[in-house]
């Protein structure tokens, strides 16, 4: 039996979604919440716009585009863009995990566009360089599900004639965003800053305001996804107002974060704690033969959502159903002990661990749970039949 690591974590949670609420976060956060008032109300409103403010001055998103709330989340947001959005020009999807895979199936088997999709297996990017800039594009910054991210914007020509549009969900506040290449942009609090999950965050650029305003895209949109009032976008709910009724606690709570985010210094400061973290993973993962990433290409691995995979030949050598039995019994065992929670890797992807590294986990969290991952994988080998 191997010794258990001395030095516990202070924060067990590394989940992808819903992550780690921001260091000391308290239910005490809450207590201003307007709970129990109209959605409509002067401080209900107020507290909705200063959410989209500060948002926008975090993140540095242009004076020009508009920054507005959805249902649904991360989910929501996108699809109201897809929905509202599509269908005047060709489509290309990029799908290399889950949720670009989501996306491609939208818009070939439900929205019935002329899509291309440009796809990989897990671990790997597609051939970028075959993006049509007369395409509306559709991309995940970075993969959730696979540990894959794009490494810069270059692939997207300065001249882009399609939209752009970004599923950046585990990569806002954690990595930096070329708003000029962006034309719809959309993440969730729940990824992004551990927010409470239920509503999404859309942002568009004038191009895709001007798309909203000339194309109809003659098909049914339900009212919790529509964007338009009329022929035209409908400027009232782009501007800040809600489409339905939120829950003001999950407000009340994007706001806590993003004034912990400003204390943390702003963007650079968050990409920084996430960077920090991950190098202390990747540290790691580089010293130790039974992992690796599963992102093949080191300038796209993930900071956020670091998945992993086994690579012990032994392991290898073993049924899918064998690996995936391990990575439970490690998550289990890490689970018992109060040290990590929720750290198996995506159902579909390769059977590893998915560790997320986002900025509101801390550094020294890390750098406690790397040898209780040495202690959990030597003692979850013993109790698994090889």
């Amino acid at each position: 039996m191997t010794a258990k690591p001395a030095r516990l974590t202070e924060r067990p949670w590394f989940s992808s979604g819903p992550t780690a609420k921001r260091p000391g976060w308290t239910t005490q956060a809450l207590s201003a919440a307007p709970v129990g008032r109209s959605n409509r109300s002067k401080v209900t409103v107020g507290r909705i716009k200063e959410a989209l403010e500060l948002t926008r001055d975090i993140l540095g998103i242009p004076a020009d585009y508009q920054v507005f709330m959805t249902p649904a989340s991360d989910t929501g947001a996108f699809e109201a863009a897809m929905w509202n959005l599509l269908g005047l020009r060709k489509v290309q999807v990029v799908a290399f995990e889950n949720f670009g895979q989501l996306w491609a199936d939208d818009a070939v088997k439900h929205l019935k566009l002329d899509a291309e999709v440009l796809s990989a297996p897990y671990g790997q990017l597609p051939d970028l360089s075959r993006i049509d800039a007369e395409a509306d594009l559709i991309f995940p910054w970075n993969g959730t599900t696979s540990g894959v991210k794009v490494p810069d914007a270059s692939f997207i020509s300065d001249d882009h004639q399609g939209l752009v549009l970004c599923d950046a969900t585990s990569a806002a506040f954690c990595m930096d965003l070329p708003w000029e290449k962006l034309d719809v942009t959309t993440f969730s609090f729940q990824k992004a800053l551990g927010g409470e999950a239920g509503i999404g965050v859309l942002i568009l650029s004038p191009k895709a305001v001007e798309r909203l305003n000339s194309f109809d895209p003659g098909r049914a949109i339900p009212k919790v996804i529509r964007l338009r009032k009329g022929d035209a976008a409908d400027m009232t709910i782009l501007g800040g107002d809600a489409i339905n009724t939120y829950s003001f606690l999950v407000v009340e709570d994007y706001l806590d974060a993003l004034k912990w985010a400003l204390r943390e210094g702003g963007l650079d400061g968050l990409i920084a704690r996430c960077e920090q973290n991950f190098t202390y993973l990747r540290e790691w993962v580089e010293a130790t033969p039974w992992i690796d990433f599963v992102a093949e290409v080191p300038e796209t691995r993930s900071t956020t959502s670091v998945c992993l995979k086994f690579v012990d030949p032994a392991i290898v050598a073993q049924a899918p159903e064998v690996q995936a039995k391990l990575a439970s019994k490690v998550n289990a065992l890490l689970e018992g002990e109060g040290v990590a929670y929720d750290i198996t890797g995506y159902r579909a992807a390769p059977p590893g661990l998915r560790i997320w590294c986002g900025c509101t986990v801390d550094a020294d969290d890390i750098c406690a749970l790397l040898p209780w991952l040495e202690w959990a994988y030597a003692e979850a080998l013993e109790h698994i039949s090889i």
